[in-house]
C-alpha cells in the first residue's frame, strides 16, 4: 500500500485500516470469480492427455503384461519423471505469470485513516471512498459522493456508446469507464456482487486468441505427430507379419511414435513467452500478454503519440494573443497586459481542480500574472468536452447575467464565434504562426446571458465573442531524440500521430529526429479516403495530425492491410481504440490512462521511450532463440526417428536398435535443453528476419529447413554408417552401444553448434550462458552413467567400449556436426550469412 499527496478537495474520512481485515472477511476480494477444478487436477488432466504420456503408459503397460518387470519399472520412473520435469516446468512459467499479473494488476486511490492511499482494486471493500478521474475504469459499484465535469462511458453495461452525464448521488457501475470529468465514489458492491459481476463478466482479462507463431507450430507439430501416428500403424503391422508378435509389434511401433513427436516444441514456446515475459517486467516493460513477444520480434512500424510519449506532458503558458488589441505577448519574456482577459476567461472555461495538464498550466499562469485576479463566481452549469475538434463550456452566476466562457480548439473557436472571412484567413495565419514554434494552440471565447434566458440545448448556440489564444509548450523528453534514433537503427519504421495541429508537430518531429515529417496529413482529409486510397498513401506518410479517435483506428488498420506488423503508443483515453487495434499497444504506465493500460499489450512502468527499444530487442531475441531451440528439436529427431525406422525397412541383421527405454532417455535429454539452455542464450536478434517470418505461412524460411533437415541428415549418416559397419561384426549390445554414444554426442555438440547459424563456435564460445558449463557437466555424468555403471548398463541394454571405441563414437559424432561449422566460417568469409541474418549484438 502506498500513500499518495492529497488532491481531495472535500475532507473524507474514510474506512479505517483495521476494519479492513473484518470487512475482506465479510465480503471476500473485488473479484469476478467463477467456480474452477484445483490446479493440480487440471495440471495433471493435461499431462494424462499428453501424446508422450499415453505412449508411455502402453509401453509400460505392455512391459508388465510380458513379464519385463525391470523395463515396466524403468517406463514408470520415466512416467513420473516427466510429470515431475513438466509441473517444474509448470510452476516457473506460472510463477513468471504470477508476478506479471502483479505488475499488471490495476490499482486505485482510496482515501483510509483520512489519508490518500493507492492499494490494488481487489482490495476495495464495500464503504471504501475512492477517487477517480478520466480514464479510469471503474472498480467497483458506488454512488457518487462529488463530480466534476463528469461523463461515463456505460457501453460494456449497456451497448450505447454515448458517454452519459453524472452528478452526486448517482450511481456507476464496475467496468465503465470515465470519459471525462473526475469523482469521488463509495464503493456499495464489490465482486461477484457488482451488476456486471451479476451479468457473469469479468473485466481487464486480456484476450489469449491464437498467435501465428502458436499456428505454426501447433502445425509443424500436428505433422509430425500425424507422421508417428501413421509410423506406428505400418511398423506394427510390417513387424506383425513378418514375426506374429503382437506385444513386440506394438513395443516397436510405440518407438517410433514416441521418436516422432516433438512434445518439446509446445513447452518450449510457453516456457520461453513466459519467462521472457518475466525478465522484460523486471527491466520495468510489462507484457499483459506473454505471447505479444512474438509480435514485438517483428514489429516493422510504430506508431508514436506525441503528448505524453515524445514530450514530458508537462504544460506551460508561452504566448498570448488578444485580439482586442490584435497584441502577441510572449509571456517568457514581458508580463501580460493589465487589460488582457484571456486567461481570465481561459481558467473560467477551465476546471477549479484540474486533472488536465492544459488547465493546470492555464491556472497556474492566471495565479502569477494576475495576482490579484477576481473572486471567481459560482459555476451553475457546463457543458463538457464534445465535438471535432472539440471545445468545453463553464457557465457563471453574476447578480444579473450569466458569464460564459469557453475554450477548446481554435478552428471550433473561430467558427463558433462568427468571424468575417478576412478576419478568419487572419487569425488562421496567426494559429499557423504560434503552431510553428511546437506550441498548441486553444482559441478562447466569452459570452453574456440575461437571467431571464434558458441556456441552449448546445454549446455552439451561444453569442460568443472571439476574445484571442494562448499557446502552451510541452517540451520534447530529453532523450527522445536517442530514442528515435534506436528505433530507427533496429530497422523500424516510425510515424507520429497526434490530435495537435500540423505545424506543432512537424516542429516537434524535426526536434527529435523523425525522418520525411513534411510527409503529412490531417484526420479530416484521411476520414473522406475510402480503405484502398488509404492504404495507398500510409506508408508515404510520416506526420498524422489533427488526428481523433476513428482517424487512428483507419490508421492503424491500413497499415495492418499493408502486411505492416504494427506498434501504437498511447497514454489517454482516446487512444484506446488504436492501443487494442495495433499487434502491439504500448502504453505509459507512469502518466497514462487506466483505460489506456488495459488496451495496451505492453505498458513500460517510467514512461521511458528508450524502454520500447529494449522491449523489440528482448523480443527479437527470444523469438531468435525459440527458432533455434525448435531447429535443434527437428534436426535430432531425425536420426532418432530414421535409425528407428531404416534398418527393419532394409532388413538388416538388427532391425531393431533401440527400444522406449532408449528413445525416452533421449527425450528427457532433448526437453529440458531446449527449453531452458537455449532460452538462457544472449541477444543474437535479426534485423529483417521476423518481420519477413511474421507473414510466411510456415516457421521458417526454405533455406532455414533445408539447413535442419541437413544437419539432421548427417548425423543420420554417421550414426547409421557406424550402426552398419559394426552390425557386421559384433553383438547387438555391442552395436547398440556404439549408436547410442554416437547420437548423445552428437546432441550435445549439435546443442553448441546450433547457438548460432551464422558464427562460428569460436565466436559462440564468447557468449555468455551461466548453463553452458551445467549441459556440459550433466552431460559428461550421463555418458559415464551407461558406460560405467553395470546395473545401468543392463538396464539399457547396453555394452563395454574401449577407449578407441568410444573416442570413434566422439569422432562420428564430431565430423556429423562439424560440417556446419566449417559451412559457416566459409559463407562467412564470403560475407555471406547462412539463414540470410543480420546480427545484432549488444553493445557493452
Amino acid at each position: 500500500m502506498k500513500e499518495t499527496k492529497s488532491t481531495t478537495p472535500v475532507k473524507y474520512k474514510g474506512l479505517q485500516e483495521a476494519d479492513i481485515p473484518l470487512l475482506q472477511k465479510q465480503f471476500g476480494k473485488n473479484i469476478f470469480q467463477v467456480r474452477k477444478r484445483g490446479v493440480l487436477p487440471v495440471f495433471l488432466t493435461g499431462i494424462i492427455k499428453e501424446p508422450m504420456f499415453l505412449l508411455l503408459l502402453v509401453a509400460c503397460l505392455l512391459y508388465f503384461l510380458l513379464g519385463n518387470v525391470t523395463e515396466g519399472l524403468m517406463m514408470l520412473g520415466a512416467m513420473m519423471l516427466i510429470v515431475a520435469i513438466s509441473m517444474y516446468q509448470e510452476m516457473k512459467s506460472n510463477r513468471a505469470l504470477a508476478a506479471l499479473r502483479q505488475y499488471t494488476a490495476p490499482k486505485a486511490t482510496v482515501i483510509r485513516d483520512e489519508k490518500e492511499k493507492q492499494i490494488a482494486t481487489e482490495e476495495l471493500v464495500p464503504g471504501d471512498v475512492v477517487l477517480l478521474s478520466e480514464g479510469d475504469q471503474i472498480p467497483a459499484d458506488g454512488s457518487v459522493l462529488s463530480a466534476n465535469d463528469l461523463t461515463i462511458n456505460e457501453s460494456i453495461m449497456t451497448g450505447e456508446a454515448l458517454p452519459v452525464i453524472k452528478d452526486a448521488d448517482a450511481v456507476i457501475f464496475q467496468g465503465t469507464t470515465i470519459d471525462t470529468g473526475k469523482c469521488i465514489i463509495k464503493v456499495t458492491a464489490i465482486g461477484n456482487q457488482t451488476a456486471l459481476g451479476k451479468l457473469g463478466k469479468a473485466i481487464g482479462q486480456p484476450e489469449t486468441s491464437e498467435t501465428l507463431l502458436q499456428q505454426q507450430i501447433n502445425r509443424a507439430v500436428g505433422k509430425l505427430a500425424l507422421f508417428g501416428g501413421l509410423g506406428f500403424v505400418i511398423i506394427c503391422v510390417m513387424n506383425l507379419v513378418k514375426t506374429h508378435d503382437v506385444a513386440g509389434s506394438i513395443l516397436l511401433g510405440l518407438t517410433l511414435a514416441m521418436a516422432a513427436i516433438p512434445e518439446e516444441i509446445p513447452v518450449a514456446f510457453s516456457s520461453f513467452m513466459a519467462l521472457g515475459a518475466y525478465y522484460m517486467s523486471k527491466r520495468g516493460i510489462i507484457s499483459r500478454k506473454p505471447q505479444v513477444i512474438e509480435n514485438l520480434g517483428a514489429m516493422s512500424v510504430l506508431c508514436l503519440d506525441k503528448t505524453g510519449t515524445i514530450t514530458e506532458n508537462s504544460m506551460k503558458v508561452m504566448m498570448i494573443y488578444d485580439h482586442l488589441s490584435g497584441q502577441l505577448t510572449d509571456l517568457e519574456k514581458q508580463p501580460l497586459p493589465a487589460q488582457c482577459q484571456i486567461l481570465h476567461f481561459a481558467s473560467l472555461a477551465s476546471e477549479h481542480q484540474p486533472f488536465d495538464s492544459m488547465e493546470k498550466a492555464i491556472l497556474q499562469a492566471y495565479e502569477e500574472q494576475t495576482p490579484l485576479h477576481p473572486i471567481i463566481p459560482e459555476m451553475v452549469h457546463e457543458y463538457p468536452l464534445e465535438g471535432r475538434p472539440p471545445m468545453m463550456t463553464h457557465v457563471y452566476a453574476e447578480p444579473n447575467e450569466f458569464i460564459i466562457a469557453g475554450k477548446g480548439a481554435p478552428e471550433r473557436i473561430i467558427k463558433i464565434c462568427g468571424l468575417d472571412p478576412v478576419t478568419t484567413q487572419k487569425m488562421l495565419a496567426q494559429i499557423k504562426s504560434m503552431t510553428a514554434g511546437g506550441y498548441r494552440v486553444l482559441g478562447i471565447a466569452a459570452a453574456v446571458l440575461n437571467k431571464n434566458e434558458p441556456f441552449p440545448q448546445k454549446q455552439d448556440q451561444f453569442n460568443w465573442q472571439f476574445q484571442g489564444f494562448l499557446s502552451l509548450y510541452d517540451p520534447p523528453k530529453a532523450d527522445a531524440g536517442i530514442a528515435i534514433k534506436e528505433i530507427y537503427d533496429a530497422g523500424i519504421t516510425i510515424k507520429l500521430i497526434t490530435g495537435d495541429h500540423l505545424e506543432t508537430a512537424m516542429h516537434i518531429a524535426a526536434k527529435t529526429g523523425i525522418r520525411n515529417y513534411h510527409n503529412s496529413i490531417t484526420g479530416d482529409e484521411i476520414m473522406p479516403l475510402n480503405d484502398a486510397a488509404l492504404q495507398n498513401i500510409v506508408n508515404r506518410i510520416v506526420v498524422y495530425a489533427r488526428m481523433f479517435p476513428e482517424a487512428k483506428l483507419r490508421v492503424i488498420n491500413a497499415l495492418k492491410a499493408n502486411g505492416e506488423i504494427t506498434g501504437m503508443t498511447g497514454d489517454g483515453v482516446n487512444d484506446g481504440p488504436a492501443l487494442k487495434a495495433a499487434h502491439i499497444g504500448i502504453a505509459m504506465g507512469k502518466r497514462g490512462t487506466e483505460i489506456a493500460r488495459l488496451a495496451a499489450d505492453l505498458v513500460i512502468i517510467d514512461d521511458n521511450l528508450r524502454k520500447i527499444t529494449e522491449a523489440i530487442h528482448q523480443g527479437r531475441k527470444i523469438y531468435s532463440n525459440l527458432k533455434k531451440a525448435v531447429r535443434y528439436i527437428i534436426s535430432i529427431h531425425i536420426p532418432i526417428i530414421l535409425t528407428a525406422i531404416l534398418p527393419m525397412l532394409s532388413g538388416w541383421k538388427y532391425p531393431v536398435i533401440f527400444t522406449p527405454i532408449h528413445i525416452i532417455f533421449l527425450e528427457l535429454i532433448m526437453g529440458p535443453t531446449c527449453s531452458i539452455f537455449f532460452e538462457r542464450e544472449p541477444v543474437e536478434a535479426t534485423n529483417t528476419d521476423a518481420r519477413e517470418q511474421r507473414n510466411a505461412g510456415s516457421l521458417f524460411r526454405l533455406n532455414e529447413l533445408l539447413i535442419t533437415l541437413l544437419q539432421g541428415l548427417m548425423i543420420t549418416a554417421g550414426t547409421l554408417g557406424l550402426y552398419y559397419y559394426f552390425m557386421q561384426q559384433s553383438s547387438l549390445e555391442m552395436t547398440r552401444t556404439m549408436v547410442f554414444n554416437t547420437l548423445l554426442f552428437s546432441n550435445i555438440l549439435l546443442t553448441f553448434t546450433n547457438r548460432s547459424f551464422s558464427e562460428t563456435i569460436v565466436r559462440t564460445f564468447r557468449y555468455k550462458n551461466n548453463l553452458a558449463p551445467y549441459v556440459v557437466f550433466i552431460s559428461l555424468v550421463f555418458l559415464a552413467l551407461i558406460n560405467l555403471v553395470p546395473q545401468v548398463k543392463r538396464l539399457f541394454g547396453l555394452g563395454s567400449l574401449s577407449i578407441a571405441e568410444f573416442m570413434l563414437c566422439l569422432g562420428v559424432g564430431f565430423v556429423s556436426i562439424a560440417w556446419f561449422e566449417l559451412y559457416k566460417a566459409l559463407l562467412r568469409k564470403k560475407k555471406i550469412v547462412p539463414s540470410g541474418e543480420d546480427i545484432w549484438l549488444p553493445k557493452n
